[in-house]
C-alpha cells in the first residue's frame, strides 16, 4: 500500500466541534497531561487536540505540533491566536523524512500520536524519533482509526514502538479507534 497523507482540506472536518461528540480531546488526553509538561503532537492537522493540549499544559508548558502540510500548520496557528494560546504552541512544518525535533532531546513528557502513525512512511523511524525526544517514563498515546488500521497493522506499530524502547502500559478504549498507552523504558 502506498504512503498516503490526509488531504489538508479534510482538516476542516477533523477540527469540527461536532467531532467532540465522539472524541472529546480533553477527556482523551486529560488523564495524561499536566501543567508544565512539554507535549509532542505529530500530525496535529488544524489543531483539534492542540488547543486543548495547550490549555492543559498551562502557561509554563509547551505543545510542539509538527505537520508536513503548511496549510494545516497555518490554520492551527490562526486558531491558536484566536484562542490566545499561541505562546504555548510551537507549530512547525516538517518533512516526511523527519519530524525535525532533534532540538528536544529527552525533553518530551508526553506524545499524542492520534490517527497519524499509519501515514508515516516508516513507523520504526517515527518511534525512534519520539524515543529520542522523550524523557525516561514519558508516555505516548497511540491511537489509530479502525477504518484505516486493523488489529494486525496496529500490532506491527506496537512492535515498532517496542523496538524503539516503549512498552504497552495499557490498551485504551477510544471510540472508532484502536489505542494504547505506551511508556518509554
Amino acid at each position: 500500500m502506498a504512503h498516503r497523507v490526509c488531504p489538508w482540506w479534510l482538516g476542516y472536518v477533523l477540527a469540527s466541534p461536532l467531532r467532540r461528540l465522539m472524541q472529546d480531546p480533553a477527556a482523551i488526553v486529560g488523564p495524561y497531561v499536566r501543567e508544565g509538561m512539554t507535549v509532542l503532537e505529530p500530525g496535529p492537522g488544524m489543531g483539534f487536540f492542540t488547543i486543548p493540549l495547550a490549555r492543559l499544559v498551562g502557561s509554563c508548558g509547551k505543545v510542539i505540533a509538527v505537520d508536513l502540510q503548511p496549510k494545516m500548520i497555518a490554520s492551527l496557528k490562526r486558531r491558536a491566536v484566536r484562542a490566545e494560546l499561541s505562546d504555548r504552541i510551537d507549530a512547525r512544518v516538517t518533512t516526511a523524512e523527519t519530524m525535525g525535533i532533534s532540538d528536544f532531546d529527552a525533553r518530551m513528557d508526553f506524545t499524542l500520536a492520534f490517527a497519524m502513525v499509519h501515514e508515516f512512511p516508516d513507523a520504526g523511524h517515527f518511534f525512534a524519533e519520539v524515543a529520542h525526544a522523550s524523557k525516561q517514563n514519558a508516555r505516548v498515546l497511540l491511537s489509530e482509526p479502525k477504518g484505516h488500521v486493523n488489529e494486525e497493522k496496529f500490532a506491527a506499530e506496537l512492535a515498532a514502538a517496542a523496538r524503539a524502547g516503549f512498552t504497552v502500559a495499557e490498551r485504551l478504549r477510544i471510540p472508532r479507534s484502536v489505542s494504547a498507552l505506551l511508556v518509554k523504558n
